[in-house]
């Protein structure tokens, strides 16, 4: 059962009630190699799995209903004549999900005019919910934690070209966790049960993956920074990259980013 919260977007509350729905509807129709097998070149120029390919048809097929624009991670960027426009990441954690693995989101962004405004983050094997919109303050908090030292931090996992700035963090952080799945990695800290989150400069975020934590979490009094000082902005050209560093404070972020790029 999906939870979604009293006066979330209708058309982000349809999609999202659509990915939940198509995701276990795969997992009941398919097994994990057929889930997990790749069948064709995504818009982000990554591999699709059927799962990711199955979640995301019935997305884009809700938003069409909705006669909303829509930019997904495998289909792209779809214009319906709208002034709204929906930024979606239908499954993110694809590698736990295929493999069972209980952790991974549906995350999206209502945008006006290329504005985000409203962000709904569900966890696809619960159906809990985090909503926010902008400018005004939600119900969950951030620990507070101005330090890295001694913090908890979740990472995305190493890569050859930044294993150095892995290291650096995690010789300072008191714990460190790989959860695979960006998004509710991001709600972790916007509850304050981890102090944040980073790709250590491995510019793997796309801007799906990071669109939902940059309204929830200064609603709960974090914020979301790229680890090199680029414009977190809403961008339909899916080659864009970032490093997504999201903190429990400004603080917290800033000294986080510091020391990826040391």
């Amino acid at each position: 059962m999906i939870e979604i919260p009293d006066g979330t977007h209708p058309a982000l509350a349809a999609v999202a009630r659509a990915a939940m729905t198509a995701f276990h509807d795969a997992r009941r129709a398919h097994d994990r190699a057929a889930l997990a097998e790749k069948v064709e070149i995504g818009a982000d120029g990554t591999p699709t799995t059927r799962l990711d390919l199955l979640v995301d048809t019935a997305v884009a097929e809700t938003a069409a209903a909705q006669r909303v624009n829509l930019i997904s991670e495998e289909i792209g960027v779809v214009d319906n004549g709208s002034a709204v426009t929906l930024v979606v990441d239908p499954v993110d954690g694809t590698a736990n999900a295929v493999a069972g693995v209980p952790f991974a989101a549906f995350a999206g962004v209502v945008a006006i005019d290329g504005k985000a405004v409203e962000s709904l983050t569900t966890w696809l094997d619960t159906g809990r919910s985090w909503h926010a919109k902008a400018g005004e303050p939600g119900p969950y908090r951030t620990s507070g934690r101005r330090e890295l030292d001694g913090a908890a931090v979740s990472l995305l996992r190493p890569h050859r070209k930044n294993e150095a700035a892995w290291l650096r963090v995690s010789r300072r952080a008191a714990r460190v966790r790989i959860l695979s799945s960006s998004c509710l990695e991001a709600a972790l800290v916007a509850q304050g049960s981890t102090d944040a989150f980073a790709d250590a400069g491995s510019d793997t975020h796309r801007i799906m993956d990071i669109a939902a934590a940059a309204v929830l979490l200064p609603a709960a009094g974090g914020v979301v920074i790229d680890a090199f000082g680029r414009p977190v902005e809403i961008d339909p050209d899916l080659s864009r990259r970032w490093s997504g560093v999201v903190a429990a404070t400004p603080e917290l972020a800033d000294e986080l980013a510091a020391t990826i790029r040391a």
